[in-house]
């Protein structure tokens, strides 16, 4: 028996652990990490004071507040509703499930600039749904209301995939016994279901908004693009590179990865942090 597996352990399929673990830090480092060291390179020739400026202009910031406000809060609208949607359809059963719940993944399918385009044909003021708003002088598209519903179309399926596994492996036993132990409904989702699918539920929030962040081609049809308004940053990292300012672009880059990266890693704490909970 000892034989026997230490045979199937020096013959694996895969690699030994050193060449497999040199494979994967040099898949990672043309992958990723060297494009990233470029950019964080390249705006290193700047000057601070030239940095600062490149980073702080108005048009700049102003980019910064949409992209940032708008993903935070289509991130947050999934968060919502992608448990709804999640938990429909894990609980339920009824006609149709299984084409809603091939819909969710439409916007993974789905070329980007195709749902740029559909999704400003939709809401623009003589679409099928921006023309109910037109009356009341709301308009979706060209304008950053239609950024926030074209990152919410994209973010949608990373919560509600993130979830689904979670939700399928809770048990209904759970709730029956704090139902027979006298708590409603609300008492037992609070208390009972949802700390066991948070951490889900931050990881699928977290996914969402990132993706938010780098989103474009579904973007940039719908948001109009008007500078100060309804311009997105990556939009104005393509301009950069269009007008060959290239430390320009790489500054505002730098700027987004390291906000990037220090709100993912709040997150990640904060998931550590109710894994920590539950388990205590």
């Amino acid at each position: 028996m000892i034989f026997t597996r230490t045979l199937l352990k020096r013959h694996s399929v895969l690699p030994g652990f050193d060449l497999a673990l040199g494979f994967a830090l040099l898949y990672l480092s043309l992958i990723v990490l060297i494009p990233l060291s470029a950019a964080f390179l390249k705006t290193a020739t700047m000057t601070w004071p030239a940095f600062w400026e490149a980073v702080t202009s108005p048009r700049v910031l102003a980019s910064y507040r949409l992209t940032f406000g708008a993903s935070f809060a289509a991130a947050m609208v999934n968060a919502v509703f992608g448990l709804v949607v999640a938990w429909v359809l894990v609980r339920y059963e009824f006609p149709g499930r299984r084409l809603v719940d091939a819909l969710v993944d439409l916007p993974f399918a789905l070329p980007t600039a195709v749902a740029g385009i559909a999704l400003t044909a939709i809401y623009s003021t003589n679409g099928v749904i921006g023309q109910w708003f037109a009356p009341w002088d709301i308009k979706i598209a060209f304008t950053p209301l239609g950024v926030f519903v074209a990152l919410t179309f994209i973010g949608l399926p990373f919560v509600v995939r993130t979830l689904q596994p979670v939700l399928e492996d809770l048990h209904t036993e759970l709730e029956e016994a704090a139902a027979t132990l006298g708590a409603s409904r609300w008492q037992t989702f609070t208390r009972v279901i949802f700390p066991i699918i948070t951490p889900a539920l931050l990881t699928g929030f977290a996914l969402a908004f990132a993706r938010a962040l780098g989103e474009y081609g579904s973007v940039i049809f719908i948001a109009g693009n008007m500078p100060m308004v309804s311009e997105i940053t990556p939009l104005l990292i393509i301009t950069k590179l269009e007008q060959y300012d290239y430390t320009g672009a790489t500054a505002i880059a730098v700027v987004m990865l390291v906000i990037s990266f220090l709100l993912l890693l709040l997150i990640n704490l904060l998931q550590a942090w109710a894994r920590k909970r539950q388990g205590g």
